[in-house]
């Protein structure tokens, strides 16, 4: 059984620094409550939430939750890295489509610390063991936090194998920038210059620039879905629904391939790409909007071809043509993007999520992209999963 699936109900918080939030609890109500209202829809109708978060006790879903509600309603924590926020969106999306549930919800937070991200759990073994083997005999560089060493390496590949420049990835940074400065919720609304951005501190000598990386963020987002026979009975408005939706994780080319391309999930995201467009029946070229994944400046630009949105070595020839900005073939981040909007891990797919409906039903403002009918979204987690979501505007 599959059923068309609506999104009739959208919220987040602005996005804040560490230090700078409410506890958990009170974020995550904060954004329910919107997307509550958003719906029309009262917390009881409510039949399943999947909760994501990254840096939390277990059960933190429920605590967060009860400050709503205590239903009595079955309640999964989800946590796949910085996908977190779309695996609950996706586990919402299969309960309504296979007719398992009529209204579900999903929510994402995250309290984070500030500084790079590390493991919790020092006395057993990491997840990441594999991919740290893997990025330590392609690239080296110890002394630079990991996250920045999978996705500067990344990088790096894509400039030994096409030419591409530093500059452009900081005309990427500039981009999300310009985007932010007309987003409320966005961390960074100040705009900065690619050669603002070329002049910030040397992370890795020709790799990459303090700017090009996202920060730690605190926040959260939430969406509300429901089928076809929930919206008449309620007398509820369908403006948006998720036309086609794919989960992938690694495959042993992520390893195999010996390029930091893969071990950021390059393929992850070409396979869930192709998985939606198949489904939906359409091409990248139908879709007017898109939030991708941009932790860093070099995984935009890797994505922008991962996504098929340019040909494998065009996303260079793609940035300076402005064909991922107002006035090119895609907007891509009309919210910022991580990058200047902030990434808090298990809020960034619902955020997303959350942008991209407003987009669709023309609440975006300042931000609008004129006559968006289809929209795409990418969220990644390394470890790994990846997720694209394709949302229709009906």
């Amino acid at each position: 059984m599959s059923r068309n699936v609506y999104v009739i109900g959208v919220g987040m918080i602005p996005f804040v620094k560490p230090g700078a939030s409410a506890p958990y609890p009170e974020m995550a109500s904060t954004a329910l409550r919107t997307a509550l209202a958003d719906a029309g829809v009262d917390y009881a109708r409510i039949e399943q939430a999947f909760v994501g978060y990254v840096y939390g006790d277990s059960t933190a879903g429920q605590r967060a939750l009860y400050e709503v509600g205590m239903t009595g309603i079955p309640v999964v924590n989800v946590n796949n890295n910085c996908s977190t926020g779309s695996s609950a969106l996706f586990l919402a999306n299969q309960m309504v489509r296979s007719g398992a549930a009529e209204c579900t919800l999903a929510l994402g937070f995250e309290q984070m610390n500030p500084g790079a991200l590390g493991s919790m759990f020092g006395d057993r073994p990491s997840p990441f063991d594999r991919f740290d083997q893997v990025t330590e005999e392609l690239v080296g560089n110890a002394e630079v936090p990991l996250a920045l060493r999978y996705f500067g390496g990344a990088g790096q590949a894509h400039m030994q194998e096409f030419g591409t420049r530093l500059e452009t990835f900081a005309k990427i940074r500039a981009k999300a920038s310009r985007h932010a400065a007309h987003n409320p919720m966005a961390l960074f609304r100040n705009v900065v210059s690619a050669e603002d951005v070329m002049n910030s501190p040397m992370v890795w000598p020709g790799v990459m620039t303090r700017l090009m990386a996202c920060p730690p963020t605190c926040g959260a987002g939430a969406a509300i879905l429901c089928s076809e026979e929930f919206l008449k009975k309620h007398g509820l408005k369908g403006e948006v629904c998720i036309k086609a939706q794919a989960m992938v994780t690694d495959t042993p080319k992520t390893f195999a391939a010996h390029d930091m391309r893969e071990v950021v999930g390059f393929s992850m995201a070409r396979t869930a790409a192709q998985k939606v467009y198949e489904a939906a029946g359409v091409g990248p070229e139908d879709i007017q909007v898109v939030e991708l994944h941009d932790c860093f400046a070099q995984n935009e630009l890797l994505t922008y071809e991962s996504l098929g949105l340019c040909p494998v070595g065009g996303a260079e020839r793609f940035v300076e043509d402005g064909d991922n900005t107002y006035g090119g073939r895609f907007v891509t981040n009309p919210s910022g993007g991580l990058l200047s909007k902030g990434h808090p891990l298990g809020a960034t797919g619902l955020a997303q999520c959350t942008e991209l409906v407003q987009q669709l039903r023309g609440q975006a403002g300042a931000r609008q992209v004129e006559g968006a009918r289809l929209a795409l979204q990418h969220n990644l987690g390394l470890g790994g999963a990846c997720v694209v979501t394709l949302y229709e505007k009906i």
